[in-house]
């Protein structure tokens, strides 16, 4: 067990890059140690430096969050090591492309998998832990979870379903002192469309676009949407539980364009 189990204890789930990683950089400087879970145990261990320079404490577990046996296993190694869990934040996603025609129902699967069941499968196991320090746990899903986008069919029901499973978790553990919030994106930079198959030149292309379809003129940078992660998952926000909170730029106010 760590030395340091009077610190909070924070698990992030894609803390390789984008959103989940600079979140986890963002609650180590409120001096909150960190459980960083990912596939890619290189950039893992280059967040894990950044969190370590702040002086706070990071434990690199290499997880592929749809099995179900290293999912199990990353809770518990995590709440062996610090002693205790605070907060949960399911940051790991994928997105693709596919119509309602011509979507593969493995495409859906992979999907689903990585994006919902996951992430209800992460808020499972580390309700338990969560009960015994009135911890919180904050969902990271999209815009598309509260409108319809064309040709990303199964990202944005699987976004919807993470916003519901939210709202309805949030019921059922208020009284267990878990809050239960989820974060909505608009277009932010960060390597989730290049893995997502989208090439660079249409990958720029594609954030030029968005300055014109998000209101306020520009894309989001992950560290603005970790301080809306932070403040979720913090006492500030002690009495907001099952709410989906637009970051967006205005995104999801708008009609097509």
């Amino acid at each position: 067990m760590g030395k340091n189990t009077h610190k909070l204890t924070a698990l992030v789930t894609g803390a390789s890059s984008g959103i989940g990683k600079a979140t986890a950089i963002r609650l180590a400087k409120e001096g909150i140690n960190l459980s960083l879970i990912g596939r890619n145990k290189k950039a893992l261990q280059e967040t894990a430096d950044l969190v370590t320079e702040t002086g706070s404490e990071a434990l690199v577990l290499p997880t592929d969050v749809t099995k179900e046996d290293e999912t199990k296993k990353c809770i518990e190694e995590t709440v062996d090591h610090f002693g205790r869990l605070d907060i949960l934040v399911n940051a790991a996603g994928i997105i693709g492309t596919g119509t309602i025609e011509n979507t593969t129902l493995e495409a859906w699967d992979t999907m689903f998998n990585i994006n919902l069941r996951s992430v209800f499968h992460l808020m499972q196991l580390a309700v338990p832990h969560l009960k015994k320090t009135h911890g919180s746990i904050v969902n990271v899903s999209s815009v598309t979870g509260l409108r319809a986008f064309p040709g990303i069919l199964a990202y944005c029901v699987s976004k919807a379903g993470v916003d519901q499973l939210t709202r309805c978790a949030a019921l059922e553990l208020a009284e267990k002192g878990i809050r239960v919030n989820a974060v909505n994106p608009g277009v932010v930079r960060t390597n989730l469309h290049l893995r997502g198959g989208m090439d660079k030149n249409a990958y720029e292309m594609f954030l030029k676009r968005s300055k014109e379809t998000h209101p306020l003129g520009r894309v989001g940078k992950p560290e603005e949407i970790a301080e809306l992660i932070l403040f979720l998952a913090s006492p500030r926000a002690g009495w907001i539980t099952g709410t989906t909170i637009s970051i967006d730029g205005g995104r999801a106010q708008t009609c097509a364009r």
